[in-house]
């Protein structure tokens, strides 16, 4: 009697277009939930994917575990920021955007709250909102990317109050100064440029690719306000993407697979692995924990840091959780910012 041999069933055209859809996948933007148990991640499809930190955090996790609660089509294109208030979840895309009510998407009701575009100079205009930055204390939201103008919103009527134009390129992202009203942004003309929101007027510039010591090129620098001077150099060369301060240190990310961990000196003090060949934003939660868990994140684009309280049964106390995405369809997460514990994925 013959053997029965197994035959290769093809995939069916819808598991091959998910399969390469995954493969060309780069994830650009994340987003804490208020709570701290969700995590949002926005990709190049234009799709937001939400997950379960605290289910996959758990020692109960399962593979199924750490995949999407929920994922849904928010934008046309590419979803390259997003960032949370105390209710919504904001997106940002071509031109446009876009509000989510939390509590809804967890439902997996996603359905948009509302969609506003900024006012551009002509209808056939639809740049890339590369940046969002939210300032609490007036309650509005500043937009900005390909048109090379800074957007104030305000988050209570949903008009727009104000532009900020003086950068000749993109910008690319955007930076609260949390004891005065003012913001950083910087952009591809080589310039970080200082905005007093009070006047509305750019009070200082610092014009990186003019300093020799800079060598006209790549190099993460931290430098002093007031004088517009660098005080470091970090010998690294690749293209850092997003960049943060943390504690005593500062984190970076880029081209390349490590997050980076910093001295103010220039040492470099940790670079921790992860599976995506180049990551494009961080995100980490800076806020009380409650007492069974402390859960920090950190994602690749160009936005600003997000954060939130997590409280699990069965996860230890002061437990740090990182968490990186870029050219890949995963968020690495590192526990204790020292490793890659598990990843996330579409």
């Amino acid at each position: 009697m013959e053997q029965a041999v197994p035959l290769a069933v093809p995939l069916g055209q819808a598991e091959v277009f998910q399969a390469l859809q995954r493969l060309h996948m780069t994830i650009f933007s994340q987003s804490v939930s208020p709570c701290g148990k969700f995590l949002a991640a926005g990709n190049n499809y234009g799709q937001i994917a939400i997950f379960s930190l605290s289910a996959a955090l758990s020692s109960e996790a399962k593979e199924e575990s750490k995949k999407p609660v929920v994922t849904f089509q928010a934008h046309d294109g590419p979803v390259y920021s997003m960032v949370s208030t105390d209710r919504h979840l904001l997106s940002a895309g071509d031109g446009e955007v876009k509000a989510w009510l939390w509590v809804e998407m967890l439902k997996k009701g996603c359905k948009e709250l509302w969609c506003r575009q900024p006012p551009y100079r002509t209808s056939l205009e639809v740049p890339e909102i590369n940046a969002l930055l939210l300032v609490p204390k007036e309650n509005s939201l500043i937009l900005a990317g390909g048109d090379c103008q800074l957007h104030t919103m305000d988050l209570e009527t949903g008009t727009f109050t104000r532009v900020l134009r003086g950068h000749t390129d993109y910008i690319h992202c955007l930076a609260l100064r949390e004891r005065s009203p003012e913001v950083l942004s910087g952009g591809e003309d080589g310039a970080v440029r200082l905005w007093d929101l009070r006047t509305a007027k750019e009070v200082q510039t610092i014009e990186v690719y003019k300093h020799e010591v800079c060598g006209g090129g790549p190099a993460l620098t931290l430098w002093h306000l007031r004088s517009s001077t660098p005080t470091t150099i970090f010998p690294m060369r690749a293209p850092q993407k997003h960049v943060t301060f943390y504690q005593d240190l500062i984190l970076s990310a880029g081209q390349g697979r490590c997050v980076n961990q910093w001295q103010l000196s220039g040492e470099l003090k940790a670079q921790v692995p992860g599976s995506s060949p180049g990551l494009l934003s961080l995100s980490l939660n800076q806020q009380p924990a409650a007492p069974e868990c402390k859960v920090g994140l950190v994602a690749g684009a160009s936005g600003g840091w997000e954060a939130g309280e997590w409280a699990g049964q069965s996860c230890p106390s002061l437990l740090q959780v990182l968490t990186a995405a870029g050219n890949s369809c995963r968020v690495d997460v590192f526990t204790n910012l020292g490793y890659r514990a598990f990843s996330l994925s579409f």
